[in-house]
């Protein structure tokens, strides 16, 4: 087993995942009958098209129905996306279910995860912060992050006229879904991004494409593992970049590293958390600009990490006012 295998099969362990979902799923055309049973709510073939409070309509990546999950993860309805949209509508009226409505925080995932990889920090920031939180699942290894972006402009246009602001905390991947929904909103001629988002919190992004990724774009172990969005930020990233935009919104980097020349994994240029390297989370234009001891699957989970993030969504700095560290649009000569 070669070296850069070795350090493959390491990065596994940083990333807990389940590649076949939570139930057998048929690529036949489903039925709007449902026989109620327990799900484990979506793992790697599930998106959320639509989430109410801890209710959820999602999308299967291999056979493209949708399915109704109630709060406890039971699945109400399938079929066509328009038919569980019906069925929420009708529980929602049944149940006497509350509107969605403050200020909210859409949470995102990263590669090879789930949403609940991030419940630490929903739960952080909905206790410490009052905000109303979506925590949202993407079949993040299952299809291209332009996909990803589709499916999370419907979860914001189904949020509902209650919420008065949208923020976002996104680890790795996610923010490229972010910035791909961004940039697939300006593009459009008749939509622009949703003039309710206020903030963004970057948790180690790849904004400049991984390294990573491209040591291992041949590997097989790496094609099996990161999936299709894995692959994008190797030979496709050129491609990927051009579609992803920079947020006008106000937006501030949390990066992982040692504070030393080299960092955790000694496959990669510079100081890094491991997978991605400083410098490839620098996005100019940044309100702020922080680098925290924290490895890149634990970020998240770090006190640092939801401290800075809960007063960045408040603030637009993670320290102070007086200790931001922007990253200018043009870098100063």
């Amino acid at each position: 087993m070669n070296r850069l295998t070795t350090i493959l099969l390491a990065s596994v362990f940083m990333f807990p995942f389940n590649l076949l979902g939570d139930e057998n799923t048929s690529p036949s055309l489903a039925s709007p009958f449902n026989l109620e049973g327990p799900t484990f709510g979506g793992k790697q073939i599930w998106t959320d098209e639509v989430v109410f409070h801890e209710w959820r309509i999602q999308r299967n990546s291999l056979s493209g129905h949708c399915r109704l999950l109630d709060d406890k993860n039971f699945r109400k309805a399938w079929g066509s996306f328009a038919h569980c949209q019906k069925q929420l509508e009708a529980f929602k009226r049944d149940l006497e279910l509350p509107p969605m409505e403050g200020k909210a925080v859409i949470v995102l995932h990263g590669l090879v995860r789930s949403r609940q990889a991030t419940v630490g920090m929903c739960d952080y920031l909905r206790k410490q912060g009052n905000y109303l939180i979506v925590n949202v699942s993407y079949a993040s290894t299952r299809e291209r992050v332009e996909r990803h972006a589709k499916s999370l402009a419907s979860v914001i246009d189904h949020l509902g006229p209650g919420v008065t602001e949208i923020n976002f905390v996104a680890h790795s991947l996610g923010n490229l879904v972010i910035r791909h929904y961004l940039g697939d909103q300006l593009a459009a001629e008749d939509r622009q991004p949703d003039p309710r988002i206020k903030r963004i919190v970057m948790l180690a992004p790849p904004n400049n494409g991984s390294q990573f990724a491209v040591k291992f774009t041949n590997n097989k172990i790496f094609q099996t593992i990161w999936g299709t969005s894995g692959l994008q930020l190797a030979k496709d990233w050129k491609a990927l970049e051009q579609r992803l935009a920079t947020p006008s919104q106000e937006f501030g980097i949390i990066a992982g590293g040692r504070g030393k020349d080299n960092g955790s994994n000694p496959i990669l240029d510079g100081d890094d958390d491991f997978v991605v390297s400083i410098e490839e989370t620098r996005l100019p234009g940044a309100r702020d600009f922080v680098v925290l001891p924290v490895l890149h699957s634990l970020v998240m989970d770090d006190p640092k990490t939801r401290e800075y993030t809960l007063r960045f969504l408040w603030h637009g700095y993670f320290v102070s006012q007086d200790e931001r560290a922007p990253i200018p649009l043009q870098r100063e000569e």
